[in-house]
Formats: structure tokens, sequence, C-alpha cells
């Protein structure tokens, strides 16, 4: 029988205790009789004189307890977030064709400064308060914002289409146009606002004024980060060296070595994370992904599991082997005693197996998203000129996400709810529905900056599509696009992606221990918050103005 010390069974109680007391909505009376704050802590735990457990509460146990028993928002919420990068993208493109028009030239004054502060204030600011003072209202933001587009597109039509014949032949000939590209703007875009969703996330959780209902969820759920994990391997299959149809030099087996090699700065730094929470006591959810586990092993094992299977395996194939992969692990959860073993039991000291089950299984559901997504990344990445054939491809993305949101109402209907905590099919199928659509939304948003370029005559716009021409405009055009495209704070975190994450995990380590995020007010969370992320900005933003790519391998 396993010695278990009184402290661990106190502090074991404790922590109960606080779970319990977080689930209490505002406005619902404790056992103490006063009013809940918003939190959902009794008052008493913030009281000068404490009394009963909350004498004994660390706030480790406070923040463990935060982010604990949660059960997520609903599909539409999340989805209904999809908007707003979009909509801020298509914003900050139509300010510079405004000033553009005014002015007649970009960039704009004191360019290094102006544009880093546009970006940050356009682009950054309202995800900040999209997740915090503006969480109940975002419905009505993302309203706002389509009607003060729809106008200003409109004027822009208008002003620069004067002939009612020519307003008319303008449509078609710009399906007819081709475009130029070095890459698809629309993947850049949506792997970079998955990581600055994402670095935004695992600081703001850690405030009173998160919901909770984006927090990740406990088993079963649906929550924004619990999306935000699925996003993250979906975007790094999208560019990953199959979907991209880079040439394999030498043997598949050099490719593979060559793969795995690369993985070594996601081990390195899940070890490091591993060693740093360990010894600062830094509060962690086991049922996250386990004792010693943490997301950068998971990625690391996924790209090694897909490189493997991918040498293999046709990437044109993918998809079916995706279907596969998250089909039997289903089933292994539904006729084995898997799911059991993964939700009750908490014999943690029995093994390595046992302390990191989470994180262990959880692998096969992140590699049937890796699959899927290095499936979605081929088709994007195949040749397309004419802006029709873009259109048509848009229309087959969401085709297929919303044929993948079928498939996830019938499993949730008949077989169980999406969990995270074990990345079931469910969680597989809307992480990949939810990418698609958000993938969607923001090629829609490119093709609309592309079509208010070619009717406003502004064609400097920072990562977005370029209408082709046949004749160059010499090299001075290219210059100042490449001049702009240095001044995009999209393309300075696209640059330095895993720095830019990095930089966001120790940030966050170093306020959680200066700052008890628990008692905050809601005007200084957000003010740390925004302050956070400007940091991680302007650093990625100067390593980008000085050329400076960090690479790993």
């Amino acid at each position: 029988m396993r010695h278990v010390t009184k402290r661990g069974c106190k502090r074991r109680s404790y922590l109960t205790l606080l779970k319990a007391s977080w689930q209490v909505r505002a406005g619902v009376s404790c056992s103490c009789n006063k009013q809940c704050c918003k939190t959902g802590i009794c008052v008493n735990l913030h009281s000068p004189h404490p009394t009963d457990y909350s004498v004994a509460m660390s706030q480790r146990d406070q923040k463990e307890a935060f982010v604990s028993n949660l059960n997520g928002t609903s599909l539409e919420e999340v989805a209904l977030g999809s908007f707003l990068s979009p909509l801020c993208l298509i914003s900050r493109g139509l300010i510079l064709i405004l000033y553009h028009q005014a002015k007649g030239s970009l960039p704009l004054p004191h360019p290094l400064i102006s544009h880093l502060l546009l970006d940050f204030f356009v682009l950054i600011l309202p995800l900040v308060l999209s997740c915090t003072i503006l969480s109940n209202i975002l419905h009505q933001v993302i309203f706002s914002l389509i009607c003060v587009s729809a106008c200003v597109i409109f004027y822009i039509y208008r002003t620069n289409s004067h002939p009612a014949q020519h307003r008319q032949s303008t449509v078609s000939t710009f399906l007819q146009s081709h475009v130029q590209f070095n890459q698809v703007p629309f993947v850049t875009i949506f792997r970079v606002f998955v990581n600055v969703k994402t670095a935004i996330s695992i600081l703001a959780v850690d405030f009173s004024v998160f919901p909770r209902r984006y927090a990740k969820t406990e088993t079963y759920g649906t929550g924004v980060m619990d999306f935000g994990v699925g996003a993250y391997v979906f975007a790094n299959a999208l560019v990953c060296p199959e979907a991209r149809r880079k040439n394999i030099s030498g043997s598949k087996m050099n490719h593979l070595s060559k793969q795995l090699l690369s993985v070594w700065p996601l081990i390195v730094l899940g070890m490091a994370r591993l060693v740093s929470v360990k010894m600062t006591s830094y509060h962690e959810h086991v049922t996250e992904y386990g004792v010693h586990w943490n997301f950068f092993f998971t990625l690391a094992i996924v790209k090694v599991v897909a490189s493997m299977l991918l040498v293999i395996l046709p990437v044109s194939q993918s998809w079916v082997f995706a279907l596969l992969i998250g089909g039997l692990y289903q089933f292994a959860l539904e006729t084995t005693g898997l799911k059991d073993f993964l939700i009750h039991n908490n014999d943690r000291e029995k093994d390595f197996l046992h302390a990191n089950k989470e994180g262990i299984f959880s692998v096969l559901g992140y590699v049937a998203i890796y699959m899927a997504g290095a499936q979605v990344g081929l088709y994007v990445m195949q040749p397309r000129s004419q802006v029709r054939e873009w259109l048509k491809a848009l229309f087959n993305i969401m085709l297929g996400s919303l044929g993948l949101y079928a498939a996830l109402y019938i499993c949730q209907t008949f077989v169980e709810p999406v969990s995270r905590r074990f990345a079931n099919l469910p969680f597989c199928l809307w992480s990949v529905a939810q990418s698609l659509f958000f993938m969607f939304c923001l090629a829609t948003a490119d093709v609309v900056l592309l079509f208010s370029k070619r009717t406003s005559g502004c064609h400097l716009l920072p990562s977005s599509w370029d209408l082709y021409k046949k004749q160059s405009s010499d090299s001075v055009s290219d210059k100042k696009r490449d001049e702009m495209d240095r001044m995009c704070l999209v393309q300075a975190v696209s640059k330095n992606q895993l720095l830019f994450f990095l930089l966001a995990n120790v940030m966050t380590g170093l306020i959680n221990s200066m700052v008890n995020t628990l008692s905050c007010s809601d005007l200084f969370s957000v003010c740390v918050l925004l302050s956070y992320m400007f940091m991680n900005c302007i650093v990625i933003y100067v390593l980008h103005l000085l050329g400076i790519t960090v690479k790993f391998w």
C-alpha cells in the first residue's frame, strides 16, 4: 500500500474545496451569506482574516483551481470569433488605401514606428479586447466592423469607378484577373493569427477578466483554447515539406533523418519547461497533458510520427489515413478500457505511462489532425493564377468545413462529445472543421483586399495578393512592396514563429511569478496583457527589421 503523507492529503482536500468554489457563478450566495465575486470564489478567500481552508490556500493552488473543471462554450461562439481577425485585416488594408488616396503615396510618415503601431492597434488590440472586456458583446463588435468595412469599400468603389457601365465590367474583369504570389497569403496569415491568439490566451487565462468558458475544458467540451491546440498542430502541417511538394534530396531515409533532427528544438524546449515548472513550483493543470508531459513534447512526437507515415504513404491520400487513425483510436476508446483509464485512473505515481497518460494517448488524435492538415496544405498550395480559380478553391474549403461539421454533429449525437483531454475523433473533426472555416474567412478577406487594391490603384498592401502584370513596373514598385512587407508585423511574426511562441511562454511565466493574476482588476489585467503582447511584438519586429530569422536547425 502506497504511503501518502498527511500534508499531501490536506493539500488535495484544500484543492478540491477550492476547485468547487470556482464553479459558483456570479451573484450566487455562499455559505458565508456574502455575495460572491465575479470569478466565483467566495469573498472570504480575499478577506483580511481568512477562515477554515482559505488560510492554507497557496497562490499556486488557487491558480491551478482557476483553470480546472471547466466545460467550455458553444461551437457557435468559437466560430463567431473566426470573423474578427479577417475583419481586422480588412480594416488595416482599408486604412492604408484611404491614406494612399488622400496623400498619393505609401508608406506612412515615420514608417518604422507608425506601421508597427498601426498593426498593433488594428490587428492585436481587438484580439486582446475580444477575449476580455468585449467578450460578452463580441457579436455586436463584429457586426459593427462588417458595416463600417462595407461602407468604406463601397466608398472606394464609387469614387474610383465613375461610369455605370465601367462599374459593371469591374467585377467580371476582376474575376478574370491573375494574381502573383511567392506564397499563399492566407496560409501565412492563418499561421500567424493562430500563433498570436495562442500567445494572448496562455497569459489571459490566468486573469479573471478572461471568460472561463474560453479556457481549456476539463474532460469534455469546446473552449476557445481547446481549438487553439488543434489549430496549432493543423497550422504546422499546412507547410510541412510534403504539403509544399518539396523535393526530397537523397533517399527517403535521409529525408526522414532530417525530419527527426528538426524536432530537437521542441525536445529541448519541452525539457526546459518541465525543469522550470518543477523547480519553481509553477502552477500546472495535470489532467491537461500529465505530470511530465507538455505541448512541446506533443508537437515533437506528432512531427516524428507524421513524417514517418508520410514517407511510406502518399500525401495525396493523407486524409484517408487521418480518418483511419482517428476512427481506430475512437474505436479503441469505446471498446476497451482506455477511456476509463484516461478519465478515472488517477494513480499517477505508478509509472511514466500513468503519470502522462493524457499527453501520450492524445498524440494519436493530433497525428490525425496533422495528416489532415498536410492534405489541406497540399490542396491550397496547388498553383492557381486566376481569381476565379481561387474562389472555387475557397468554395471547396468551405464545403469541406461544412461536411466535417456535419460529421461532428453525428459523432456528438451517437458517440461522445468533443474531448481535447484525449483528442478523440470528435475533437479531430472539430479542429479541422473550424480551422478550415477560419482559413476560409481569412482567404475571403484577402480576396476583398485584392478587389479593393485593384479598384483603388493602391497595390502596396502587405501580406496580401498582388495582381499579375505582364510588364513589371520596374524595380521601384518591387522595392516599395518589399519595404511595406519589411514593416509588416504579420511578416515579422511569420519569419520567427517558434521564437515568438517561446518568447510568449517565457513572458507568461515571468508575469505569473511577479503578479497575482487572480486579484487584478479588469482594467489592470487588460493593461498587463497589452503590455505583454506589445513587448513580444516589438522584439519580433526589431529582429525582422534587422533581417534576423532565428533558425534552430
